[in-house]
C-alpha cells in the first residue's frame, strides 16, 4: 500500500485517504491500485462494515495525474488499475461513503456516482472535464448521470466540462449534505458509524436492491467507456490537450475533424 493512500480502521468502519497533497491527491496508477485494494480488504473482511474515501479538508482529488497517463494504459481496461478500482467500487456489496473538499475532478466526481452517502464541504469545486481534455466519460457516468438527471443536464456536464459548486450538486441530488470543510469528515464519518451500527445483511440487501436496475447495463457501459477512454488517451486530441495543459494554455481543437 503506497503513502499516498492511506488505510485506518475506527471501528468497523475503514478510512481511505489519499494523501498527495503537494500534487492536489493527483492518482496515478499506483495509487488506483491501492485504492483497489482498500476495497478489495474490506469485501474480505468481516469486521469492515463500511468504507469512507476522502481526502484533507482542502483537497479530495485533482483527477488523473496527465504525466502518468499520457503514456496510455496498460492492457485491457478492466485489468487496468484504475478499471480494477472502479469495477470493485461498483460492485462493493458494502456501504460506501464519501467526504469530498476541494476539486474533485474527473474520477473524483464520477466515483461519487458509485457512494451510498456523499457530503461535501462548501468549498468543493465538482468537474468532468473530459471532453476539454480530447476523453469521454468514465466510471459509469455516461449511463447513471442521465437517468439520474436527464439526458440535457447530463450533456451539459459531460460535453462542456464546467466546474460546479457543492450548491449545484445538492440541488441536481448528487450529495447529500453541505458541510463547513473542517467538518465534512466528522460528518461523514458519523454517517458510517451509523451504518456500521445497522443489521449488516439488511444493508448489504437494500444495497444490492438499489443498484439492481442498471447492474447489467452499468457494467457494459463501463466497459464501453473504458474502451473508448484507452482509445481517447491515444489520440491528437488528447495529445494536443495535455500539452496545453503543461503549457497553462488552452487547447486548440480547431484542425480536427
Amino acid at each position: 500500500m503506497t503513502d499516498l493512500v492511506l488505510t485506518e480502521k475506527q471501528g468497523q468502519v475503514l478510512v481511505v485517504r489519499i494523501n498527495r497533497p503537494d500534487r492536489k491527491n493527483a492518482l496515478t496508477h499506483a495509487m488506483y491500485t491501492a485504492l483497489g485494494d482498500a476495497v478489495e480488504q474490506a469485501h474480505a473482511d468481516a469486521d469492515i462494515r463500511c468504507v469512507l474515501f476522502t481526502g484533507n479538508d482542502e483537497c479530495f482529488t485533482a483527477g488523473n495525474d496527465l504525466s502518468d497517463f499520457a503514456a496510455g494504459l496498460p492492457g485491457d481496461f478492466e485489468e487496468t488499475p484504475v478499471g480494477r478500482f472502479l469495477f470493485l467500487l461498483a460492485c462493493a456489496n458494502k456501504p460506501v461513503v464519501a467526504a469530498v473538499n476541494g476539486p474533485a475532478v474527473g474520477i473524483g466526481t464520477t466515483m461519487l456516482l458509485h457512494c451510498d452517502l456523499v457530503f461535501a464541504g462548501n468549498n468543493t469545486r465538482f468537474q468532468m472535464p473530459f471532453a476539454n481534455l480530447g476523453l469521454c466519460p468514465e466510471g459509469g457516468s455516461s449511463l447513471l448521470l442521465p437517468t439520474w438527471l436527464g439526458r440535457v443536464r447530463a450533456a451539459e456536464l459531460l460535453m462542456l466540462g464546467s466546474a460546479f459548486t457543492a450548491e449545484d450538486a445538492d440541488r441536481l441530488g448528487l450529495i447529500n449534505r453541505i458541510c463547513d470543510p473542517a467538518d465534512t469528515e466528522t460528518t461523514a464519518l458519523d454517517a458510517c458509524h451509523k451504518l456500521a451500527a445497522q443489521a449488516p445483511a439488511a444493508i448489504r440487501a437494500t444495497k444490492e436492491l438499489l443498484n439492481r436496475p442498471t447492474r447489467e447495463q452499468l457494467k457494459d457501459t463501463m466497459l464501453a467507456e473504458g474502451e473508448q477512454f484507452a482509445e481517447r488517451l491515444k489520440s491528437p486530441e488528447a495529445a494536443e490537450a495535455f500539452k496545453a495543459f503543461m503549457e497553462k494554455r488552452k487547447p486548440d481543437f480547431s484542425k480536427f475533424d
